[in-house]
């Protein structure tokens, strides 16, 4: 399995990493958020996104798709992740995609896939339902008669969820058995009737929302996967975007290490560069060991994905690396850069603030830890 990216993969990244750089610095996150934005990102960015064809990299090619693969996305995630870049494309891309690759039926793949290449459809997951993840504790009730499925319950911090074309829901529709899981996944239009999104504010500035279902009536052919058996559908895809988050985290955490080296070579103290100092070159130098680590662990995962391989151990991994890499980091730029760091005139508090939602999003490391343990039987 490669553990760096190949030519091809490389252009992708740095074509990228100039294009985001140029039109989605740092400073447009912060007039977004002085704008009091209610999408959370710029519309004539996602634009140019979808002109440069980055919601087809993942995509088959038989569907549309540029055939990157996630290796691709990561690489695009990790970029954006440097400027803190956001788009639809990590919610779209990295879970709606993944769910109707791995799940959805002929149909569903033929008319949905080629849209999302084209940047025609946006879609989110709507799974949690408690202010901490929760893999398998779903709750939102589901009853199928015939042709037609009932939905209520709510869900919670659904990112983009008041943006999105289209929601992924997991449901509760039966009991645990020997026979199924109880759980099934469905696409609903957010705009049917029954469905209420109030917008909820997060400290680095994005969209998301908790959403009410009351008796939300759908039709049985928006199911993707097995009827009560889609867990394991479900935990693909969460673990699909496990892996693509930690590669925005790395981008994040690379940005944070870059800046705070520069700073250590400007700013003097005592009459010399802050640099020389012995006890901070050993912290930096720490931070750049535990990138390198979380980067291996990340490519890997991507790579995982790309060849069909079980994600749940090098997700949790690729996750718990890139949750403790971007907290050291952040937290020692903050510490190497005094008080001012966290000044809003400095960028280093919108990374901080964004790395923290970011670690809670899909597992903090205490999740990730005690599930790398259940599945090794420690």
């Amino acid at each position: 399995m490669p553990l760096a990216l190949n030519e091809e993969q490389r252009m992708l990244r740095d074509t990228a990493r100039d294009f985001l750089q140029n039109d989605a610095p740092v400073n447009l996150m912060r007039q977004l958020r002085n704008d009091a934005n209610e999408k959370g990102f710029s519309e004539e960015l996602w634009h140019k996104m979808i002109e440069m064809g980055w919601p087809a990299v993942a995509i088959p090619e038989q569907f549309g798709g540029l055939g990157f693969g996630f290796i691709g996305a990561g690489a695009i995630l990790q970029e954006a992740g440097k400027t803190l870049a956001n788009s639809p494309f990590f919610n779209t891309v990295a879970l709606g995609a993944a769910a109707i690759i791995h799940g959805g039926n002929e149909d569903q793949q033929q008319s949905l896939l080629p849209k999302i290449a084209e940047g025609e459809l946006t879609l989110a997951l709507a799974h949690e339902e408690s202010n901490h993840h929760q893999s398998h504790g779903i709750q939102c009730q589901a009853f199928i008669d015939g042709k037609q499925l009932t939905i209520n319950g709510n869900k919670k911090f659904v990112a983009e969820g008041a943006n999105a074309d289209l929601l992924i829901v997991s449901l509760r529709t039966a009991e645990p058995s020997n026979q199924n899981d109880g759980i099934t996944l469905a696409l609903i239009d957010p705009s049917t009737d029954g469905i209420k999104i109030n917008n909820v504010n997060m400290i680095d500035s994005r969209n998301y929302a908790h959403i009410d279902f009351s008796n939300v009536t759908v039709s049985t052919e928006s199911i993707i996967g097995e009827r009560h058996n889609s867990q394991r559908l479900l935990d693909k895809t969460l673990d699909h975007g496990r892996i693509c988050l930690a590669a925005e985290m790395l981008g994040g955490a690379q940005a944070m290490l870059d800046k705070t080296v520069e700073y250590l070579k400007d700013r003097e103290q005592f009459g010399r560069k802050i640099g020389a100092f012995q006890a901070l070159q050993h912290r930096a130098a720490n931070m750049f060991a535990e990138l390198e680590i979380a980067k291996s662990a990340v490519i890997h995962a991507l790579a995982a994905i790309d060849e069909n391989q079980d994600l749940a151990v090098v997700a949790s991994s690729a996750k718990t690396l890139a949750n403790d890499c971007y907290r050291l980091i952040t937290d020692e730029a903050v510490q190497m850069h005094g008080g001012i760091g966290l000044t809003d005139e400095m960028d280093i508090g919108f990374y901080l603030k964004r790395c923290r939602v970011s670690i809670q999003s899909l597992g903090d490391s205490g999740f990730h830890k005690n599930r790398f343990a259940i599945i090794n039987k420690f």
